[in-house]
């Protein structure tokens, strides 16, 4: 289980990679996707299946169409493919970071301290997600509209983001 939580880790920072080093949104998606995937995997190895599968549809649901807004609002003629030098170079220099951040804390990791939410099944009367399940809906109202806001929120900055020279969301399509 250590080995494959660690394997799903690094696809989770290889899809990060993916969504920061590319600059045109038609070929950062799949990076997304894959960074969205892995994750909500590290959450059902990590003992919150619901969790995990509340996060993933609100994912596809809410973000992804978003995304397909905006990628449709910034049709370039000739965008930058995964070949292209700046892309590799930004791949390049990420995954440096990324491997210097890691090396520093290498040390101080035990393989063995990976311990998921079930793992003491005596010791527990309740799964480890059900737990969260009921906070997140006891606080349901507020947390909401904050939700609500933050995707509005979000919405208009990628919006801000993706319309370049033209007008953007006003131009006449």
């Amino acid at each position: 289980m250590t080995y494959f939580m660690f394997l799903m880790m690094v696809a989770l920072i290889l899809g990060l990679i993916a969504v920061a080093s590319n600059p045109t949104p038609y070929f950062a998606a799949l990076g997304l996707v894959v960074a969205a995937g892995v994750g909500c995997g590290i959450l059902i190895g990590s003992g919150g299946p619901f969790l995990s599968l509340v996060l993933f549809l609100i994912y596809l649901g809410g973000m992804l169409v978003v995304f397909a807004y905006s990628a449709a609002l910034a049709a370039e003629p000739f965008p930058e493919a995964w070949g292209s030098r700046s892309v590799l170079l930004y791949v390049l220099v990420y995954s440096t970071g990324v491997f210097l951040v890691a090396g520093s804390f290498l040390g101080g990791w035990y393989e063995g301290s990976w311990v998921v939410v079930d793992g003491l099944k005596e010791l527990c009367l309740l799964r480890g997600d059900i737990s969260g399940v009921a906070m997140m809906y006891s606080f349901g109202g507020s947390m909401l509209v904050i939700c609500a806001w933050v995707l509005l929120l979000t919405l208009l900055v990628v919006l801000e983001l993706t319309r370049g020279l033209s007008r953007g969301a006003l131009r006449a399509v």
